[in-house]
């Protein structure tokens, strides 16, 4: 059979799986004119006024001063500690971490911490992971560069086991641990949500048998088409535990959202486009960026 068949059929299949209502969300909340803390609180209050589900942010705790993507200046504050920050100042939108470097934390800090939030959002905590593709970054912070993706597995592991376990109990080769107690778990319980960000093959395969959610940043259409289509053929390669649930897919678009082309975005199979933030803008015009969509986007797809 032809590509263009089997891509044809392909949607068709996902489509019948097209949620009854895209969600919204809205990304880089800890950077920019929002890492500031009046404009991260008339922000996040305006989303959540608005109707969007979900705020996410980000995470580089060291800038390289070589790196094309991201100017080493940048202002970006620490995800928890803003979302913890936005969760004292909203009740009901999620809070989403996307994306959390996961193997640049020790597993049981980042446990404790990630509960924290959960217990103090009331279990409004999304948890976003990712492996990383900054190899400065991480050497600055004395983790091997090579070993990120083995470490994030195991320390997903752990964290779980931290959560949930009445004698938690986890040993790796790079993280072990027996007779400690953590408490409180988290609200969300045995875990908070879990969405993988990235695209590699051995991210889609941690996607389908470990995560609740997969996370794209930066996409078209044709590159959502794409990794939607990978991961099916993973779902049918690899074990999904039932216990997991549907796949959620969440999108950051790297082209203009209309209702038009947000519709095309659901009929892929996507359940929440997280909107990423006009650069360059103040709190006052974020906000009406923020009120805007509301009116002309958000529960209307």
């Amino acid at each position: 059979m032809a590509l263009k068949g089997k891509f044809s059929i392909f949607l068709l299949e996902w489509r019948q799986h097209m949620p009854d209502q895209l969600k919204f969300g809205i990304t880089s909340m800890n950077m920019g004119a929002t890492s500031y803390p009046d404009a991260l609180v008339r922000v996040a209050q305006a989303a959540e006024t608005a109707g969007f589900d979900s705020l996410w942010a980000g995470e580089h705790s060291v800038l390289a001063e070589s790196s094309e993507r991201i100017p080493a200046t940048s202002r970006i504050l620490n995800p928890l500690v803003a979302l913890t920050f936005v969760a004292a100042h909203t009740r009901t939108v999620h809070l989403g971490t996307g994306i959390l470097l996961l193997p640049q934390h020790h597993p049981l800090i980042l446990a404790k911490e990630l509960a924290s939030l959960d217990v103090l959002s009331g279990g409004r905590l999304i948890v976003g992971i990712g492996v990383g593709w900054a190899e400065a970054e991480f050497e600055a912070l004395g983790v091997p560069y090579h070993e990120r993706g083995a470490r994030a597995v195991e320390y997903l592991a752990a964290m779980r086991a931290i959560w949930s376990e009445e004698k938690p109990v986890y040993h790796g080769q790079y993280i072990a641990f027996q007779g400690v107690q953590a408490y409180p778990h988290p609200v969300q319980q045995p875990a908070p949500p879990i969405v993988i960000g990235g695209r590699a093959p051995a991210v889609i395969r941690r996607t389908v048998e470990q995560a609740n959610g997969w996370y794209g940043f930066a996409l078209d259409l044709d590159e959502t088409a794409g990794v939607l289509a990978d991961l099916r053929e993973a779902a049918e390669r690899y074990h999904r535990p039932a216990s997991l649930g549907e796949l959620e897919i969440s999108v950051a678009p790297r082209i203009p959202i209309d209702k038009e082309t947000a519709q095309r975005f659901a009929e892929l199979g996507v359940h929440r486009l997280i909107l990423i933030p006009p650069w360059g803008k103040d709190a006052s015009a974020l906000e009406q960026w923020v009120t805007t969509l509301g009116e002309t986007l958000v529960g209307q797809v």
